[in-house]
C-alpha cells in the first residue's frame, strides 16, 4: 500500500484539496493508499477549500491542518508531492528515501470561488492521472508546470 503525502506550505488550501482528491481517486480506481497532507506551518483549512470540493461531491469535512510531524510515520512516505514552490523549496531538506513530484498550481486565496473553482477544476486531471499511473504500474506523471491564472 503506497504512502502518499501531498505538502504545500499552510496546509489550508492547495494540499488539502489535494488530498481530498488522491483519497478520492484512490477510492473511485481501487488503489489501498494512505494519503495525508501537511505544510511547512500549521494554519487552518479554508472554507473555500471546502466548499469548492464538496460541490464536485468530495468532503474535506474534518481535514485539519498540520504539519510533516502531526504525522504518524513522517520519514515514510513513498511519494512526496509538493503543490507550491515554498513547499518544494524546502523538500530537498526531507532525509527519506522517496519519490519526489512537484505539481506547483496556482494559490487561489484572496479570491473569488470562481479562482478557486478553475484552480480545483487544474489539480483534478493531475491527481487522477498520479492515481491511475499508481493503480496501472506505469510511470508517475513528471513535475507538472501550470499556466498562472489571470
Amino acid at each position: 500500500m503506497p504512502r502518499i503525502l501531498i505538502l504545500c506550505t499552510h496546509n489550508s488550501a492547495r494540499s488539502q484539496m489535494a488530498e481530498g482528491m488522491a483519497r478520492h481517486f484512490a477510492a473511485r480506481y481501487g488503489l489501498e493508499a494512505e494519503v495525508h497532507s501537511a505544510g511547512t506551518e500549521k494554519t487552518r483549512v479554508k472554507p473555500e477549500a471546502t466548499a469548492v470540493m464538496a460541490e464536485i461531491g468530495i468532503s474535506l469535512e474534518g481535514h485539519t491542518s498540520k504539519t510533516l510531524f502531526d504525522l504518524p510515520d513522517p520519514w515514510s512516505f513513498d511519494y512526496v508531492i509538493t503543490v507550491c514552490d515554498s513547499a518544494a523549496e524546502n523538500c530537498p531538506n526531507y532525509p527519506a528515501r522517496t519519490h519526489r513530484l512537484h505539481y506547483p498550481f496556482t494559490d487561489p486565496s484572496g479570491g473569488d470561488l470562481e479562482r478557486w473553482r478553475a484552480v480545483r477544476d487544474r489539480m483534478l486531471p493531475q491527481f487522477e492521472a498520479f492515481v491511475r499511473a499508481l493503480v496501472q504500474g506505469t510511470p508517475v506523471p513528471p513535475s507538472y508546470d501550470t499556466v498562472p491564472l489571470p
